[in-house]
């Protein structure tokens, strides 16, 4: 059983380590399809570490549930609202031009 409280801390601290280096990027990042971009990624992953080990930790109890409905939340929920940011940063000409290698919406009317 100890194995278990182990496994459960390691995946806590590996997820909070990378929320923690996604809250750093988005301080030091430039612009904001960056930010976006490291708002995302680590964050949702570290969310998905942390409640896997808080699942663990609460094995048989009823809040598993819960647990699994907030990740499957957070997996339906962020690739939206990131995509919302990015059309938005684009709109109000919040990115670099230099860092697009593809721009799709360049000649679209975005209203």
């Amino acid at each position: 059983m100890i194995v278990w409280h182990w496994i459960s801390g390691a995946l806590i601290l590996s997820g909070s380590a990378l929320a923690l280096t996604a809250a750093i990027a988005i301080v030091r990042f430039p612009d904001t399809l960056t930010r976006m971009h490291a708002a995302t990624k680590p964050q949702v992953v570290g969310l998905i570490l942390v409640l896997d080990g808080a699942a663990i930790e609460l094995l048989g109890h009823g809040n598993v549930w819960a647990l699994a409905l907030v990740g499957l939340f957070t997996l339906l929920t962020a690739p939206v609202v990131a995509h919302l940011i990015g059309r938005t940063a684009y709109r109000e000409q919040r990115h670099r031009d230099g860092l697009l290698t593809v721009n799709e919406l360049g000649d679209h009317d975005l209203d």
